[in-house]
């Protein structure tokens, strides 16, 4: 990606830009889905009960909360950043955007992101202000010294589930847990088949990510991708003594079969091909449960 020259931009085109460029900062398609399913996740608690005001305010302060994480995060790996072909035409990377700015940018953010969500309940803000505070300071610095990173940012990636549960209970309850769980549990083998893809950009920044035996990725990739894949069969599976429809579990169950079978795949035969069909699967599946979920 070129860095955008703005003395030769009239001020409309200097906007836009800049508009642009704070979107790619916050990773705006990515903090989109998030917060979709943050939404998703409340509407289904709420049901008959559902609030247009609270579901404004969950949209809108988790919108800001992930963008500021995603902030930090890019400000924090601005020099790993620019190692990597996905990541190297970022807008700090190019000095498109100022480190100092981008932080500016954060910490107005995530005060009103967390402020939007504290008006909905106070656990609800504190929840947002917890991920915040793991995704950007935690995970984003373990990355480059331990494995361990997986699933340390699968916890803040699992926290939009229960923050929408909490935007209605106000309390978490068995459904708050359970929906973090399938989020928790479904990205692990989303993530690691799409590390299996990406493995050589993440070697270049020098990203320990990925577990790796005698220089080759280790293929019990696969199998620790199966476990996980076996244990959401058991989270969705719970869902019915809970009260959710026998309908809802079992579509649910279908989906959580399927998702298991592209993982013991991508198991036993560990190529770009099984990793590719295990990622695009994980693409469909998160999004089709909680419609199930909250159609059923």
């Amino acid at each position: 990606m070129k860095t955008v020259n703005t003395k030769s931009l009239t001020w409309s085109e200097e906007l836009i830009a800049r508009i642009s460029d704070i979107g790619l900062l916050v990773k705006f398609k990515l903090t989109l889905l998030v917060v979709l399913t943050s939404f998703a996740s409340y509407a289904i608690v709420a049901a008959g009960s559902f609030s247009w005001v609270i579901g404004g305010l969950l949209f809108i302060g988790g919108f800001l909360v992930s963008s500021a994480a995603n902030a930090l995060n890019q400000v924090l790996e601005k020099d790993f950043d620019q190692l990597m072909d996905r990541t190297k035409g970022r807008p700090i990377v190019t000095g498109r955007l100022k480190s100092s700015d981008a932080v500016l940018i954060a910490g107005i953010f995530s005060l009103i992101g967390i402020t939007c969500l504290s008006i909905i309940n106070p656990l609800t803000g504190l929840l947002s202000m917890i991920s915040l505070l793991i995704y950007a300071f935690v995970y984003t610095p373990i990355k480059r010294h331990s494995t361990l990173a997986v699933a340390i940012g699968a916890i803040p990636g699992a926290l939009p589930m229960m923050i929408g549960c909490t935007a209605f209970t106000g309390s978490i309850t068995y459904m708050a847990i359970a929906l973090f769980a399938v989020q928790f549990l479904w990205q692990f083998p989303h993530f690691w088949a799409i590390g299996y893809i990406g493995k050589e950009d993440y070697d270049k920044a020098g990203f320990k990510l990925l577990p790796i035996v005698n220089g080759e990725l280790d293929r019990k990739l696969g199998l620790h991708s199966s476990i996980y894949a076996f244990l959401l069969i058991l989270v969705v599976a719970s869902l019915y003594t809970i009260g959710v429809s026998m309908i809802a579990v079992a579509l649910c169950l279908v989906l959580s079969v399927a998702y298991f079978i592209f993982s013991i795949q991508f198991h036993l035969r560990f190529d770009r091909k099984s990793a590719l069909n295990l990622m695009f699967s994980s693409f469909i599946y998160l999004p089709l449960v909680l419609i199930i979920l909250f159609v059923f």
